[in-house]
Formats: C-alpha cells, sequence, structure tokens
C-alpha cells in the first residue's frame, strides 16, 4: 500500500538533514526521508487553500486526536484539560526547567542520552547531574543505586528521562517505570517524560507510557508530539500533559512566557490528521524500518564483526558499538564522513560514556542502507 523505497527528494529543498555534499549521505539526524501520508499532505493543501495564513488559535481537535490516539493504541486515558501546547518538545524542557528549577538546582538524567537534554539545563544555568546507564552484553540498564544516591540530593529537583531511550533505544518495562516514579515521589523530584519517539516500535511491540503506572500524578510532566512518528518535525506542535492543576498552572506560565505556545497556521491540522487517519502507515513505517534494522544487523554480523549492534525494539536509529575499532567516536565519525561521505553521529554528543558508539537513521530507503553498509566496510577496510 505504501512504497517507502521511494523517498522524498530532499536536495536543495533547505532541508537540515540533506543540505550536503552531492556525494555525501546523511543520516544522523532524526528525521524521516519517507513521503508523509497523502493524507497528510491534502489537509495541508486544504488548509492552504484559504490564503490568508494569520494567526489561529488551537483548536480541541488537536487535543482530541492526542487523546484518542493515546486511547486507541495504549489504552490510555489522557483528558483533554491536562494538555498544554507548545511548538515542540525541546521548547518544553528548556521552558519547564525554567519554570520549575531555580539557578543552580540539579537536573537528572541518564546517559548516554539525547544531546540536547544537555544544552537544556546548561543553557539555563542549572547543574547536569547524570546517572550513567549500565552498558553490559550489548544493552543497557538503569543503575538503581547510583539513580537513588543522585535523586535523594536535596539540590536534585529535576529527572529528564526519554522514553523510549534515545539513542540507545531500550523500552522501558513499566516495572522500571514504576521504581522510577516512586522514587521521585520519595523525594519530592518533579520527571519530565520525553516521549516523542512512542511509538516507532518494533512491530508487535508497544512502548509504556509513563501515566501508564500509578502514583505520579503530582511531579511528572509527559510530552508528545507527532512529529518524529509521521515525519512532521518540520511542522512545529507538541503537547505537555500534566494531570495536576498546580504544576500544570506552572507548565502553562512558563511556556506561554517563553512565546512558544503559539501554533502555526498548518501543524494543528496536519498533526490531528496524522494521529486520527494514518495509523495505518505508522505501522507499515515500522515494519519497513525494522526490516532496514535487520539488514544492518544481519551486515555488519557477516561483514563487519569488529561492530556490535545495540538491540533495540524502539526508534528508527541504531546504536552501533564500535570500541573495537579502539577509536574515539569523533574521529571516527570524521574519518567516515571525509573518506566515504557516509554522515552520522557521534556517539560522544550523548554523554561522556557514549564514546566508542555511533548513532545511524534508518528511517529512508533500504536502497540508503545498503549503501551506508558499503561506505562502512570501506572506512573500517582503511583503518587495517
Amino acid at each position: 500500500m505504501y512504497s517507502f523505497d521511494e523517498i522524498a527528494q530532499r536536495r536543495y529543498t533547505d532541508s537540515y538533514k540533506w543540505d550536503v555534499k552531492p556525494c555525501e549521505l546523511p543520516m544522523w539526524v532524526a528525521d524521516m526521508d519517507f513521503k508523509v501520508d497523502e493524507r497528510i499532505k491534502d489537509s495541508i493543501i486544504k488548509r492552504a487553500e484559504i490564503m490568508a495564513y494569520g494567526y489561529s488559535n488551537v483548536p480541541d481537535s488537536f487535543y482530541e486526536a492526542y487523546r484518542d490516539f493515546f486511547l486507541a493504541r495504549h489504552d490510555l486515558d489522557l483528558k483533554c484539560e491536562w494538555m498544554i501546547f507548545s511548538t515542540g518538545v525541546v521548547p518544553s524542557i528548556s521552558s519547564i526547567v525554567r519554570s520549575t528549577t531555580s539557578l543552580d538546582d540539579n537536573v537528572l538524567i541518564l546517559s548516554p542520552v539525547y544531546n540536547i537534554f544537555f544544552n537544556s539545563i546548561r543553557n539555563n544555568h542549572r547543574n547536569i547531574l547524570v546517572s550513567d546507564l549500565i552498558y553490559k552484553d550489548y544493552k543497557y540498564e538503569i543503575d538503581w543505586a547510583d539513580l537513588e544516591s543522585k535523586m535523594k540530593d536535596p539540590k536534585t529537583s529535576l529527572m529528564i528521562f526519554c522514553n523510549p531511550h534515545n539513542p540507545c533505544g531500550n523500552i522501558w518495562s513499566l516495572e522500571e517505570l514504576q521504581r522510577l516514579v516512586d522514587m521521585a515521589v520519595r523525594y519530592n523530584v518533579i520527571i519530565i517524560s520525553d516521549e516523542i519517539h512512542c511509538d516507532i516500535t518494533t512491530p508487535g511491540v508497544k512502548y509504556n507510557p509513563m501515566f501508564k503506572v500509578a502514583g505520579g500524578e503530582k511531579n511528572v510532566i509527559m510530552l508528545a508530539s507527532a512529529s518524529k512518528c509521521y515525519n512532521l518535525a518540520g511542522l512545529h506542535a507538541s503537547v505537555a500533559i500534566v494531570r495536576d492543576k498546580k504544576l500544570r498552572y506552572t507548565v502553562w506560565r512558563g511556556i506561554n512566557t517563553d512565546e512558544c505556545g503559539e501554533n502555526d497556521f498548518f501543524c494543528a491540522d496536519a498533526h490531528s490528521t496524522a494521529l486520527l487517519d494514518c495509523r495505518d502507515w505508522l505501522d507499515a513505517m515500522n515494519l519497513y524500518v525494522y526490516n532496514n534494522k535487520k539488514y544492518l544487523e544481519d551486515y555488519i554480523n557477516n561483514n563487519l564483526p569488529c561492530l556490535k549492534l545495540v538491540h533495540s525494539d524502539s526508534l528508527y536509529l541504531s546504536w552501533i558499538d564500535i570500541k573495537a575499532l579502539n577509536m574515539d567516536s569523533d574521529e571516527f565519525t570524521i574519518l567516515l564522513r571525509k573518506k566515504t561521505g557516509l554522515y552520522i553521529s557521534s556517539g560522544k554528543a550523548y554523554g561522556d560514556n557514549g564514546n566508542g558508539f555511533v548513532r545511524i537513521n534508518l528511517a529512508t530507503s533500504l536502497a540508503n542502507v545498503k549503501d551506508a553498509c558499503e561506505r562502512l566496510r570501506v572506512a573500517i577496510s582503511l583503518l587495517k
């Protein structure tokens, strides 16, 4: 029904990802090369036909689409009155850091993690407090003792959590989420749960929303957006979902003070259409990405045994262990781009313990994945 082999041609379109040399293959930043569902395009065209692009309210239908999506896919009843519009998950995170913490407070994260978490803390003059995930047998787990020792620090007031976890792809279990929420309640720490990658999963596997566990009514903020799942990152929209009325007011006040609570002319209709009408496209995309991951895994196992793929049932991103190369991750990605044109992300961007890893974006055609594998092989052959 959908042809993901035929990707959008994004060169020379001012694409952040594809504004590279003609010989280069960009597989770094987390957006897709797939064409959106036709129904999303049609909704944008219909909106454009109004022919006057002035200020717009956020319609109730936008919030209802998020409510219906989570109810249908996760049996989770999110009330529309809990939701606050924001131009994106990242602006929400930075705003919430400012509105819920004080200068010199600790903001806790699990590393390796999405690099913008570090920026949101550092740029707002809060202290970055890192609990390193434990890496063992090519997978990650939480160091609960270390996490608790840092969460109970009186200066720790906020934790930014990634669910599913970018870049290593963990789908956190309900038991892990419950343990985390119980700990945060015990030490009076607010949790921001970034769930932007929520429904990019292996077919037949579901992620667990933070609000599926009990006890975090007063201190959990869940952030969601259709942008990653449906390739709408350039149509800036998201929701902050806050159950507690007092905390919700704090978040709402901060988002509006920071002027990131005003929607653009097209985003609400596009996001609503995606969430309500395009779930079959999402399922098909997940299957295609899964097959891309399998191709990469088989290629590495058969041709590049010096690399190891970290197991993941989420994200359209793969996290690759390159430690056997005995190279700094920055050095390897620079060499890879210079010698082969393959542009992927150094693991060092995601924390000090990301060194020895790289991240590659597989939300592209299988032909590009095959090309990337060959470029990886060529680069590694140059190291011998």
